[in-house]
This record gives structure tokens, sequence and C-alpha cells, in this order.
């Protein structure tokens, strides 16, 4: 059973920074693609960033460009969101995703099959 468990969430002041691990288990593929999400209460979830396995090829949604960067450990189990400037619209709940699926690796969440509970960023002014 595929498993994803975020963590690294927190209360930070604008200009601040956090980092979002999300530990994964439960499969064994070499294709995969990861995404961060992340959604406050009343809005639709929002694309963050995504990775593909084995590629590294990255993509971003356009109010994160140049502040967020999305990585993966040498063994390509955890997944990280770097958060750097952070302002208070980027308060939300953040949540990781994964999909097994042919295809590219968009930051679209109907794309995605797995999803993990979330991990709760608020930023302050």
């Amino acid at each position: 059973q595929v498993q994803l468990v975020e963590s690294g969430g927190g209360s930070v002041q604008a200009g601040g920074s956090l980092r979002l691990s999300c530990a994964t288990s439960g499969y064994d593929v070499t294709r995969r693609c990861m995404g961060w999400f992340r959604q406050v209460p009343g809005k639709e979830r929002e694309g963050v960033a995504t990775i593909l396995r084995p590629s590294g090829i990255t993509a971003y949604g356009d109010s994160v460009k140049g502040r967020f960067t999305i990585s993966q450990d040498s063994a390509k189990y955890t997944v990280y969101l770097e958060m750097n400037s952070l302002k208070p619209e980027d308060t939300a709940m953040y949540y990781c995703a994964a999909t097994f699926r042919g295809g590219n690796c968009r930051t679209v969440p109907s794309d995605f099959d797995y999803w993990g509970q979330g991990t709760q960023v608020t930023v302050s002014s």
C-alpha cells in the first residue's frame, strides 16, 4: 500500500523559510511523479511543484517560481519542498502526492492518485 507522510510545516514570519518533507513507502517502481499541492478552505487545491523520477525534471506553479524548490534524496524515496521568501498568501495546508502513470508530470491535482494527510504552513505578516 502506497503511503505518503508529510512533515516540516509550522508557523513563520513573512520572509522566512520552511522545508517540508514527504516520506514515501509501499511501492517499487522506476518512474514516479511526485508533487506538492496546497489548499486553503473554500478554494481549489493548487499545484505548487512536481518532480519526475528518474529524470529529476521539475515543474512549478507560477505563484512560487523562484522562491520554492522541490528535490528528492539520493535513494529517491523522500521528496522535499524548500520554501523561501514566504508570504502570508502562502498560508495553506500542504499535501504531498504521487502518481505512477505515464505522461507529463504536471502540477494538476487530478493527475495524482495517492495523497498524504497534509501539513499546515502559516505565514504571518
